[in-house]
């Protein structure tokens, strides 16, 4: 066998390796990869505007003496 004889054959043997691990691991990148959903946000919940606490400092009565 001639050295270009058994490059052939080992040229044959790679490629068909790495047409096996193509078919294996299927495409690369988008295509042929389901789209990914939008990630939809949900709006913040409209609530009624509460009252403001009181503040300040609390008074309260002391009895004389």
């Amino acid at each position: 066998m001639s050295s270009e004889s058994v490059g052939g054959i080992f040229g044959a043997i790679v490629a068909a390796v790495v047409l096996a691990v193509a078919v294996v691991f299927g495409p690369i990148g988008q295509y042929g990869k389901p789209a990914r959903p939008a990630k939809v946000e949900p709006a913040p919940a409209a609530t009624a505007p509460t009252a403001p606490a009181p503040r300040g400092p609390v008074i309260r009565e002391v009895p004389n003496q």
